[in-house]
Formats: structure tokens, sequence, C-alpha cells
């Protein structure tokens, strides 16, 4: 997870509505039907991001999980493992990475404001995991301006547990980017943007990229899934 000042939360502050408000972060994670399908990356047991099972053998996250913060290297794949439905000291499922596809626009820069909105890839785990374990999510377009969302993720406030921060609001949305009420913290790179609808399972509309702050307010900054994804879901698959 980055934190973002400058350019892009002036350029973004513009759009931003009047009255919106962050989403309440005790709301039980259990209320998210199929929430197992999110999970936690553990990185080279460095670093850690989230994850949502988009297929049997696929996940989606953010970019710039993939790449040391430090040396701007990309991280061997096999390193990286997929915890899903981490809560506690159970996992529901756990599979090692094989494989990992990139947003084509993206490249990994420390202070690369402009890559937000690409920073999306997906992975391909070492095994499926079975749809007796875990359905994987559904993903949807994205959402507009004033539409309801939650954001599931694991964070380093809370490693082993999911935290959901539910309802907040899209207050923007600019080309491939969304400017988020959902307040996020480190560790929550990758996590699934959920469309939660009452009586529908939950669809992915876009992927948390980083947490920024505009003037005194705390806003998430989300990548939309755009057609490049479908390319990144051949890539990898």
């Amino acid at each position: 997870m980055r934190l973002f000042f400058g350019v892009v939360a002036a350029c973004l502050m513009l759009a931003m509505p009047q009255g919106a408000t962050a989403g309440d972060p005790s709301v039980s994670v259990r209320s998210v039907p199929g929430w197992e399908a999110v999970g936690r990356l553990n990185i080279a047991g460095r670093s850690m991001c989230t994850g949502a099972l988009i297929a049997p053998n696929l996940v989606l996250t953010a970019a710039h999980c993939l790449y040391d913060q430090h040396s701007g290297r990309a991280i061997k794949p096999s390193s990286i493992r997929f915890e899903a439905g981490l809560n506690g000291r159970r996992i529901k499922a756990a599979r090692t990475v094989t494989k990992v596809a990139v947003h084509p626009k993206y490249q990994f820069r420390r202070q690369g404001e402009s890559q937000i909105g690409h920073d999306i890839a997906v992975l391909r785990l070492d095994r499926p995991i079975s749809g007796s374990e875990i359905q994987p999510f559904a993903m949807a377009a994205a959402p507009q301006r004033g539409d309801a969302v939650g954001v599931l993720s694991y964070t380093h406030l809370q490693a082993t547990r999911p935290s959901l921060e539910q309802p907040c609001h899209v207050l923007a949305r600019q080309s491939e980017t969304l400017v988020m009420s959902c307040r996020v913290e480190f560790g929550a790179s990758g996590a699934p943007v959920l469309a939660v609808t009452p009586g529908q399972a939950p669809r992915v509309v876009s992927v948390v990229s980083a947490k920024a702050a505009m003037g005194n307010r705390r806003v998430s900054i989300g990548t939309t899934l755009d057609q490049a994804v479908q390319l990144l879901i051949r890539r990898a698959g």
C-alpha cells in the first residue's frame, strides 16, 4: 500500500462531492457471501498484500505488490503464497503462485502516481481451488460516482483476519481510477472493491491500489477492471 499526495490528490479533489462519508469498518465480514475468496498474499515472507479469487486457479491483485519496494525488481512468483479465507490460525485454502501477468502498461515506480490506473495483475496458482471449497468472485463493470461499495482486505493492523469497510462510496471516477471514501491500511493493496447487492453474490468492480490524503480527508484509490483484465486472464491462465 502506498500513500499519495500532490498531483493525484489535487486533480481529483475538484470532483469530490460534499458530505460523502467513510464506511463502518466494524461491519461483520461474514455478512459478505463467499468472503473466503479473498485471501492474504504472503510475499516472500517479507511483505503482504490482498488478493481475490476470480477463477479456480486465478487471483486478482495490484501489480505493485509483485515488485520489491526497495530494489524495484520483480518478485519470483514461487515465493508468493495465496492464503484464501485466512481467519486467525485457520486457512480455507493455500496455494503457491506459479505465474504472474501484469497490466501491459504498468511500469513499477517507487513514486509512480501515473501508474495507478494500470496497477493490476492476475496470478496463476499451482493448483486450482475447488468450487466445493471456495467459489470465485465474478467481476463487473466499474461503479459510478455515488455508488455504494465495500472493501474486504488484510492489513498490517489485522494481518490474520479480514477487515470489511462497508458501506463506503465512489466519490469520483477518472479514466481507469476510482476515488472512494473507503478507509484502507497498509496491506490492503490488491484488495477487491466489491459491489454488494442484497440477495446477490458480491462482484469485484475494482482493485485497491493506494490510499491518499486530500486535505484532512483519508480516501482510497482503486484501479478499474478495463479490457486488459481479460488479456491478463488469458496470459496467466
